[in-house]
């Protein structure tokens, strides 16, 4: 399926020592979960390994974003993740990394021409976006192309 890679010195701290990751990336996921059942997290030297079931693709997507979204989180594998609809992560959905000085505003009229429709984005992304005006440099998230 793949490995996806991110900045590892940008997002949310949920943990300061390396034993503590898997534990604190899968209390993270589980918070939200976005559709992953059966939830598995490993983490080695920053890669964060995700096994489970997952009930679409685009949940997939969402627990990616959320682990790799964490400090300290340079990759994440999901070859170990079986999504239950069959569908595959090469959906119509794709990944954006927030630039210095976008704003999902700017974002939307970029992607969708319409600035309006960014609160398709946040939707999207709510797993990742807790608030439409704290979004980083760095941070990884999902457009989605069907609007």
């Amino acid at each position: 399926m793949g490995l996806f890679d991110f900045v590892s010195d940008i997002g949310r701290k949920l943990f300061s020592k390396q034993e503590d990751a898997a534990e604190a990336l899968a209390k993270h996921i589980k918070e939200d979960n976005p559709g992953i059942e059966d939830l598995n997290v490993k983490v080695e030297d920053g890669v964060a390994s995700i096994e489970g079931t997952a009930k679409s693709a685009g949940a997939l997507e969402k627990a990616v974003l959320m682990a790799g979204n964490v400090a300290g989180i340079t990759k994440v594998k999901v070859d170990k993740v079986v999504i239950v609809s069959g569908e595959s992560l090469s959906g119509d959905d794709e990944f954006y990394v927030i630039q210095k000085g976008d704003t999902l505003w700017k974002i939307a009229e970029k992607t969708y021409g319409n600035g309006s429709k960014y609160t398709a984005i946040v939707e999207a992304n709510k797993e990742v976006i807790k608030d439409a005006d704290k979004i980083f440099p760095g941070q990884k998230i999902r457009l989605p192309k069907a609007l």
